[in-house]
């Protein structure tokens, strides 16, 4: 994708100072640098430096996934509501599902995944198990209308997107195209020299059995990530599992202590004076979808613990969870506030590491009391329990025994599972190798690639600017011309023109512009190396050149070019 440019030529509106509404480094930095500009809400336009690294890094991608066999196609972005329908994802999807009716009355959406739409396609020309294994993928704008867009391309409403859709006779040849997919993505995210960390995820609205997300690890990402320090095992929160020993304590005998205006864990554990580890703490839950929907459960975990809903919702078989409002607390026996698990007319759920526990305070489901004393095995005999609360730093790895650390991360990319979730309703059937009539089996595999260029810059930039990897910068070398003289003028646009016969991209800031104008410039937007031409230097037949981090070095004019393509090629190869 060769392209040299003159600055003067090129649209690249800098900005001087961070944006009032931009509150992550990638969306400050993505502003300034005159990549992206805001249309709307969640949405943006990708001016000509943005394009160009989105073009870089549709480029690794879609080397990859070719290499890995998949195959290139490309869908509509607007889809059937009748596809949608026979899913039954129309109404489960929610409002980010944006909606809308054409001239005709009829029904469609914009896409924000294309499950439905490949099936579809899949459904009406699979014929036999000899067509089997098939990868299609596509990379394509999106829709979801998020009710809250954030963080600039790090959470929008329209952003690009690789999804790729595999399908399968049987499930052992999806696991081994899950193993190829996610493999094709470690390779991906190597390539762009990101630290980044595979982990277990919650399969969400899209379904499926088995699901892995990757997160490219910062300190802005929205997603917390567990993983242990002995061993390989890395989960998002939503998903992780971890051990933590029950708490006990000597009191045995059950009293109900005044604790008047005590709500809050914390100030139930200081007026107790007991660690808050031996509190238990009730929550009331209503459940939303699933076939016990509207109905009303108490969810019990340590004082220093907290519910991950998630969790919740997968073990009452619901879509989702919400805080159960004053009146429905108090219509299965408790007091808000005061809430605790003995003498609840709902379901009780109890989370693993309370199994055992003893000695606990709890709520008393009166006003202005709680219990001490209370003992899980004889207190709380209709209780269940399950893996309920959110993992956190210093629990135990249930795989090797190690301490559990949590990170945040930035989910560039996920592949599930899917099995027949989208393939059985959609019909997307075969006849196998018994000449029968089968239903296929199904994966699925995302990379965000706007959002993975925001993830990108959110781990390389320093107090300057971008500082963009060689591979995906929009220009890999910065020619600037200090100074007005013909000299050099001359002498620039002869290394200009070297290097664009070279094969190399090359940005010329032939501005009439300010010497330190023209070096924040060029920090700001992060190209990796660049030449300075000056009179000083030329006086001497040399230039300065050097990557953007280390000291630019002396360079006679004739050996520029040569010197550029021995420092660039040895990156270019890396990756």
């Amino acid at each position: 994708m060769l392209a040299c440019m003159r600055y003067s030529k090129l649209f690249i509106p800098t900005l001087r100072d961070d944006p009032a509404d931009a509150e992550v480094v990638s969306h400050k930095l993505l502003l300034r640098a005159g990549y992206i500009r805001r249309v709307t809400s969640g949405v943006y336009d990708y001016l000509p430096l943005g394009l160009r690294v989105l073009r870089k890094i549709e480029s690794v991608v879609r080397d990859e996934m070719n290499m890995a066999g998949a195959q290139e196609l490309q869908m509509p972005m607007v889809q059937p509501g009748e596809l949608w329908e026979k899913s039954g994802r129309m109404e489960k999807y929610g409002p980010e599902l944006l909606r809308f009716k054409d001239r005709h009355g009829h029904e469609s959406c914009l896409g924000p995944t294309h499950e439905e739409v490949i099936c579809d396609l899949v459904s009406r020309e699979l014929r036999s198990y000899k067509q089997l294994p098939m990868n299609l993928y596509q990379i394509q704008n999106k829709f979801r209308d998020e009710i809250r867009p954030r963080f600039g391309l790090m959470r929008g409403r329209e952003f690009i997107m690789k999804d790729a859709y595999s399908f399968h006779a049987d499930e052992d040849c999806l696991a081994a195209e899950y193993k190829n997919m996610f493999d094709a993505y470690c390779r991906i995210f190597t390539r762009f020299g990101l630290k980044f960390r595979p982990v277990e995820a919650d399969t969400g609205s899209i379904g499926g059995s088995d699901s892995h997300e990757f997160h490219v690890l910062a300190d802005s990402g929205e997603d917390l990530i567990a993983h242990c320090g002995a061993c390989e095992y890395a989960a998002n929160v939503e998903k992780a599992v971890s051990n933590r020993q029950a708490a006990v304590a000597d009191q045995t005998e059950l009293n109900m202590v005044d604790t008047p205006a005590v709500t809050s864990a914390e100030d139930v554990a200081d007026f107790l004076s007991v660690d808050i580890a031996l509190l238990l703490k009730t929550m009331v839950y209503r459940i939303i979808g699933g076939a016990n929907d509207g109905s009303i459960v108490a969810v019990c975990v340590r004082g220093d613990d907290q519910v991950q809903e998630i969790k919740l919702a997968h073990v009452v078989g619901a879509d989702s969870v919400e805080m159960a409002t004053d009146a429905e607390i108090a219509s299965i026996g408790g007091v808000t506030g005061f809430v605790g698990p003995q003498n609840l007319s709902s379901r009780i759920l109890l989370d693993h590491s309370l199994e055992g526990a003893t000695g606990l305070a709890a709520g008393a489901n009166h006003q202005d009391a709680h219990v001490t004393g209370l003992d899980i095995a004889r207190d709380i005999t209709s209780a269940e329990f399950f893996d309920l609360r959110q993992t956190r730093t210093g629990d135990t790895c249930v795989h090797c025994g190690g301490d559990i650390a949590l990170s945040r991360g930035i989910e560039v990319g996920q592949v599930f599972a899917l099995g027949t979730r989208y393939t059985k309703p959609m019909e997307v059937l075969f006849q196998d190798q018994q000449g029968k009539r089968s239903v296929a089996t199904m994966g699925c595999y995302g990379i965000g690639i706007s959002r993975l260029m925001a993830a990108i810059v959110e781990q390389c930039n320093d107090d300057a600017g971008i500082s963009w990897p060689l591979t995906l910068a929009p220009f890999s070398v910065g020619l600037i011309s200090m100074g007005k003289s013909n000299a050099v003028l001359e002498a620039s646009e002869s290394i200009y023109s070297r290097l664009k016969e070279a094969g190399i991209d090359v940005l010329w800031d032939d501005r009439k512009e300010r010497p330190g104008v023209k070096f924040k410039d060029f920090e700001l937007i992060g190209l990796p190396f660049q030449i300075v031409v000056g009179d000083r230097g030329l006086n001497d037949g040399q230039v300065e050149a050097g990557w953007r981090k280390n000291e630019r070095r002396p360079v006679p004019v004739a050996d520029i070019v040569s010197v550029v393509m021995s420092e660039l090629q040895p990156v270019e190869m890396e990756n």
